[in-house]
């Protein structure tokens, strides 16, 4: 299967090939991902830029641990313009890209652990 979003060899090389710890990261990150989409959502409406730039700076870990390192990227972007308040009109699309992206790794992260 070709993935789009996660690297699946990056997460086998984390993990040491190790299924039950591919299985509690994947875990981890599968709990994650809501409470990310709904904080972020919540920052940036009380347009808590500075506190949004650091939680982009968590989830871009988390995202790096599945291997989506388009994600990452972006993510950085997104931690530093929201800490120095810059770039305000994106932060928006940067949100909805993490929320679709993340969604997508989802799906895909459990089409791996069911092959």
């Amino acid at each position: 299967m070709e993935y789009k979003v996660i690297s699946p060899a990056y997460l086998e090389n984390v993990s040491g090939g190790d299924k039950d710890i591919m299985e509690e990261i994947i875990t981890i990150f599968r709990d994650q991902v809501p409470e990310f989409v709904s904080e972020m959502n919540d920052l940036y409406r009380k347009e808590a830029y500075f506190e949004l730039g650091l939680l982009a700076h968590k989830a871009k870990s988390s995202v790096a641990v599945m291997g989506m390192d388009s994600t990452a990227v972006m993510l950085k972007t997104f931690e530093l313009q929201a800490k120095a308040g810059e770039n305000k009109e994106a932060y928006k699309g940067y949100i909805e890209k993490f929320t679709s992206d993340t969604s997508t790794a989802l799906d895909e992260l459990k089409q791996y652990l069911e092959k």
